[in-house]
Protein backbone atom coordinates (compact mmCIF):
# COMPACT_ATOMS: atom_id res chain seq x y z
CA UNK A 1 0.00 0.00 0.00
CA UNK A 2 1.17 3.50 -0.83
CA UNK A 3 -0.63 6.53 0.58
CA UNK A 4 0.29 10.00 -0.63
CA UNK A 5 -0.75 12.95 1.47
CA UNK A 6 -3.05 15.44 -0.20
CA UNK A 7 -1.09 18.44 1.06
CA UNK A 8 2.51 17.42 0.38
CA UNK A 9 4.67 14.79 -1.23
CA UNK A 10 5.15 12.59 1.85
CA UNK A 11 4.25 8.96 1.16
CA UNK A 12 3.48 6.15 3.60
CA UNK A 13 3.93 2.47 2.74
CA UNK A 14 3.26 -0.77 4.59
CA UNK A 15 4.96 -3.08 2.08
CA UNK A 16 8.43 -3.89 0.75
CA UNK A 17 9.48 -4.69 -2.80
CA UNK A 18 12.04 -7.18 -4.09
CA UNK A 19 13.01 -7.48 -7.75
CA UNK A 20 15.36 -10.11 -9.15
CA UNK A 21 17.40 -8.02 -11.57
CA UNK A 22 19.92 -10.61 -12.77
CA UNK A 23 21.02 -14.12 -11.98
CA UNK A 24 23.19 -17.06 -12.91
CA UNK A 25 21.58 -19.78 -10.84
CA UNK A 26 20.30 -23.26 -11.64
CA UNK A 27 20.19 -26.67 -9.98
CA UNK A 28 22.74 -27.90 -12.51
CA UNK A 29 25.28 -25.48 -10.97
CA UNK A 30 25.22 -27.59 -7.82
CA UNK A 31 25.78 -30.82 -9.74
CA UNK A 32 28.82 -29.92 -11.79
CA UNK A 33 30.43 -28.26 -8.78
CA UNK A 34 29.90 -31.36 -6.65
CA UNK A 35 30.99 -33.92 -9.24
CA UNK A 36 34.31 -32.31 -10.06
CA UNK A 37 35.69 -33.98 -6.91
CA UNK A 38 35.26 -37.43 -8.51
CA UNK A 39 34.85 -36.75 -12.23
CA UNK A 40 37.32 -33.94 -12.81
CA UNK A 41 36.87 -32.34 -16.21
CA UNK A 42 34.08 -34.81 -17.02
CA UNK A 43 31.87 -32.94 -14.59
CA UNK A 44 31.41 -30.32 -17.30
CA UNK A 45 28.93 -32.71 -18.88
CA UNK A 46 26.57 -31.89 -16.04
CA UNK A 47 26.07 -28.42 -17.55
CA UNK A 48 23.70 -29.81 -20.16
CA UNK A 49 22.13 -32.71 -18.22
CA UNK A 50 18.64 -32.65 -16.78
CA UNK A 51 19.16 -31.99 -13.06
CA UNK A 52 15.99 -33.97 -12.26
CA UNK A 53 18.07 -37.10 -12.89
CA UNK A 54 20.41 -36.11 -10.07
CA UNK A 55 18.07 -34.60 -7.50
CA UNK A 56 19.13 -37.35 -5.10
CA UNK A 57 22.65 -35.92 -5.15
CA UNK A 58 21.35 -32.45 -4.33
CA UNK A 59 19.38 -33.89 -1.42
CA UNK A 60 22.46 -35.81 -0.20
CA UNK A 61 24.60 -32.69 -0.29
CA UNK A 62 21.96 -30.76 1.62
CA UNK A 63 21.31 -33.50 4.16
CA UNK A 64 25.00 -34.11 4.94
CA UNK A 65 25.81 -30.40 4.77
CA UNK A 66 28.32 -30.42 1.95
CA UNK A 67 27.85 -26.72 1.39
CA UNK A 68 30.37 -25.44 -1.14
CA UNK A 69 28.59 -26.78 -4.28
CA UNK A 70 25.69 -24.46 -3.45
CA UNK A 71 27.95 -21.40 -3.79
CA UNK A 72 28.57 -21.60 -7.56
CA UNK A 73 25.67 -19.37 -8.55
CA UNK A 74 24.63 -15.76 -8.16
CA UNK A 75 21.44 -13.74 -7.68
CA UNK A 76 21.14 -9.96 -7.53
CA UNK A 77 18.04 -8.41 -5.99
CA UNK A 78 16.87 -4.79 -5.93
CA UNK A 79 15.24 -4.22 -2.56
CA UNK A 80 13.13 -1.31 -1.39
CA UNK A 81 12.48 -1.36 2.36
CA UNK A 82 12.79 0.74 5.52
CA UNK A 83 16.29 1.56 6.71
CA UNK A 84 15.87 -0.55 9.84
CA UNK A 85 15.47 -3.61 7.61
CA UNK A 86 18.78 -2.88 5.92
CA UNK A 87 20.54 -2.51 9.25
CA UNK A 88 19.47 -6.08 10.04
CA UNK A 89 20.60 -7.19 6.57
CA UNK A 90 24.13 -5.96 7.21
CA UNK A 91 24.54 -8.63 9.90
CA UNK A 92 24.67 -11.12 7.01
CA UNK A 93 28.17 -10.59 5.71
CA UNK A 94 29.43 -13.97 4.42
CA UNK A 95 28.41 -14.53 0.81
CA UNK A 96 26.58 -11.21 0.45
CA UNK A 97 27.42 -7.96 -1.34
CA UNK A 98 25.49 -4.72 -0.86
CA UNK A 99 25.25 -1.30 -2.45
CA UNK A 100 22.70 1.08 -0.95
CA UNK A 101 21.52 4.50 -2.05
CA UNK A 102 23.48 7.29 -0.38
CA UNK A 103 22.11 10.12 1.72
CA UNK A 104 25.37 11.95 1.10
CA UNK A 105 25.07 12.08 -2.66
CA UNK A 106 21.33 12.44 -3.28
CA UNK A 107 18.37 14.09 -1.62
CA UNK A 108 16.41 11.39 0.15
CA UNK A 109 12.79 11.02 -0.84
CA UNK A 110 9.91 11.30 1.68
CA UNK A 111 8.70 7.70 1.67
CA UNK A 112 8.13 6.18 5.11
CA UNK A 113 7.03 2.91 6.63
CA UNK A 114 3.82 2.44 8.62
CA UNK A 115 2.58 -1.01 9.70
CA UNK A 116 -0.50 -2.48 8.08
CA UNK A 117 -3.47 -3.64 10.12
CA UNK A 118 -2.17 -7.22 9.73
CA UNK A 119 1.14 -6.38 11.45
CA UNK A 120 1.21 -7.73 15.03
CA UNK A 121 1.93 -4.81 17.38
CA UNK A 122 2.02 -6.09 20.95
CA UNK A 123 4.85 -8.11 22.51
CA UNK A 124 3.89 -10.46 25.32
CA UNK A 125 6.23 -12.42 27.57
CA UNK A 126 9.80 -12.06 28.75
CA UNK A 127 12.91 -11.79 26.52
CA UNK A 128 13.74 -15.14 24.99
CA UNK A 129 10.21 -16.41 25.52
CA UNK A 130 7.74 -13.99 24.03
CA UNK A 131 5.24 -13.70 21.25
CA UNK A 132 3.64 -10.94 19.24
CA UNK A 133 -0.11 -10.54 19.08
CA UNK A 134 -2.44 -8.26 17.18
CA UNK A 135 -3.16 -4.97 18.85
CA UNK A 136 -6.50 -3.25 18.97
CA UNK A 137 -7.85 -0.95 16.29
CA UNK A 138 -7.15 1.95 18.65
CA UNK A 139 -3.52 0.87 19.13
CA UNK A 140 -2.94 0.56 15.41
CA UNK A 141 -4.39 3.98 14.76
CA UNK A 142 -2.28 5.54 17.50
CA UNK A 143 0.85 3.97 15.98
CA UNK A 144 0.01 5.26 12.51
CA UNK A 145 -0.83 8.75 13.79
CA UNK A 146 2.36 9.01 15.86
CA UNK A 147 4.57 7.72 13.06
CA UNK A 148 3.10 9.97 10.41
CA UNK A 149 3.41 13.05 12.62
CA UNK A 150 7.01 12.20 13.47
CA UNK A 151 7.89 11.52 9.83
CA UNK A 152 6.42 14.81 8.67
CA UNK A 153 8.27 16.75 11.34
CA UNK A 154 11.63 15.12 10.65
CA UNK A 155 11.35 15.50 6.89
CA UNK A 156 10.32 19.13 7.27
CA UNK A 157 13.44 19.74 9.37
CA UNK A 158 15.53 17.96 6.73
CA UNK A 159 14.11 20.16 3.95
CA UNK A 160 14.68 23.34 5.94
CA UNK A 161 18.33 22.47 6.51
CA UNK A 162 18.85 21.71 2.83
CA UNK A 163 17.18 25.00 1.89
CA UNK A 164 19.55 26.79 4.27
CA UNK A 165 22.54 25.32 2.45
CA UNK A 166 23.38 22.56 4.93
CA UNK A 167 25.09 19.55 3.35
CA UNK A 168 22.94 16.47 2.71
CA UNK A 169 25.23 14.30 4.81
CA UNK A 170 24.56 16.56 7.81
CA UNK A 171 20.86 17.20 7.25
CA UNK A 172 20.04 13.51 6.93
CA UNK A 173 20.77 13.00 10.64
CA UNK A 174 17.25 14.15 11.43
CA UNK A 175 15.61 11.38 9.40
CA UNK A 176 14.29 8.21 11.11
CA UNK A 177 14.99 4.55 10.39
CA UNK A 178 11.43 4.22 9.06
CA UNK A 179 12.56 6.04 5.90
CA UNK A 180 12.60 3.84 2.80
CA UNK A 181 15.92 3.13 1.16
CA UNK A 182 16.95 0.93 -1.75
CA UNK A 183 19.86 -1.37 -2.40
CA UNK A 184 21.26 -4.08 -4.61
CA UNK A 185 21.93 -7.28 -2.69
CA UNK A 186 23.87 -10.12 -4.33
CA UNK A 187 24.17 -13.60 -2.85
CA UNK A 188 24.50 -17.25 -3.70
CA UNK A 189 22.11 -20.05 -2.77
CA UNK A 190 24.09 -21.09 0.29
CA UNK A 191 24.17 -17.60 1.77
CA UNK A 192 20.51 -17.09 0.93
CA UNK A 193 19.57 -20.33 2.68
CA UNK A 194 21.41 -19.20 5.80
CA UNK A 195 19.55 -15.89 5.63
CA UNK A 196 16.19 -17.61 5.20
CA UNK A 197 16.87 -19.98 8.07
CA UNK A 198 17.25 -16.99 10.39
CA UNK A 199 14.90 -14.43 8.89
CA UNK A 200 11.77 -16.43 8.10
CA UNK A 201 9.41 -18.55 10.16
CA UNK A 202 8.39 -21.82 8.55
CA UNK A 203 6.56 -24.94 9.65
CA UNK A 204 9.30 -27.16 8.19
CA UNK A 205 12.16 -25.47 10.04
CA UNK A 206 13.94 -27.77 12.51
CA UNK A 207 15.37 -24.75 14.30
CA UNK A 208 12.74 -22.10 15.02
CA UNK A 209 13.44 -18.47 14.22
CA UNK A 210 11.65 -15.33 15.34
CA UNK A 211 12.49 -12.60 12.82
CA UNK A 212 11.12 -9.10 12.73
CA UNK A 213 8.20 -9.18 10.34
CA UNK A 214 9.52 -6.52 7.96
CA UNK A 215 12.76 -8.35 7.12
CA UNK A 216 10.78 -11.59 6.89
CA UNK A 217 8.67 -9.93 4.19
CA UNK A 218 11.84 -9.32 2.19
CA UNK A 219 13.01 -12.89 2.79
CA UNK A 220 9.71 -14.33 1.58
CA UNK A 221 9.94 -12.41 -1.68
CA UNK A 222 13.56 -13.44 -2.22
CA UNK A 223 12.71 -17.06 -1.54
CA UNK A 224 9.88 -17.02 -4.07
CA UNK A 225 12.28 -15.88 -6.80
CA UNK A 226 14.99 -18.37 -5.80
CA UNK A 227 12.52 -21.27 -5.72
CA UNK A 228 11.73 -20.67 -9.39
CA UNK A 229 15.42 -20.67 -10.36
CA UNK A 230 16.54 -23.69 -8.32
CA UNK A 231 13.43 -25.76 -7.51
CA UNK A 232 15.31 -28.96 -6.61
CA UNK A 233 17.67 -27.12 -4.28
CA UNK A 234 14.77 -25.27 -2.71
CA UNK A 235 12.87 -28.55 -2.17
CA UNK A 236 15.94 -30.14 -0.58
CA UNK A 237 16.31 -27.12 1.71
CA UNK A 238 12.73 -27.53 2.90
CA UNK A 239 12.99 -31.30 3.09
CA UNK A 240 16.01 -31.11 5.38
CA UNK A 241 14.61 -28.71 7.95
CA UNK A 242 15.57 -25.44 6.28
CA UNK A 243 19.10 -25.62 7.65
CA UNK A 244 21.74 -24.14 5.35
CA UNK A 245 24.44 -26.67 4.37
Amino acid sequence: MTDTSADDSVQFRDDVTVELVKHSAADSDVLWAARVSTAGEQSLAELTKDPERSKGLINFLMRDRHGSPFEHNSMTFFVSAPIFVFREFMRHRVGWSYNEESGRYRELQPVFYVPSTERKLVQQGRPGKYEFVHGSTEQHQSVVDAMEASYRQSYDAYQKMLAAGVAREVARATLPVGLFSSMYATCNARSLMHFLGLRTQHELAKVPSFPQREIEMVGERMEAEWAKLMPLTHAAFNGNGRIAP
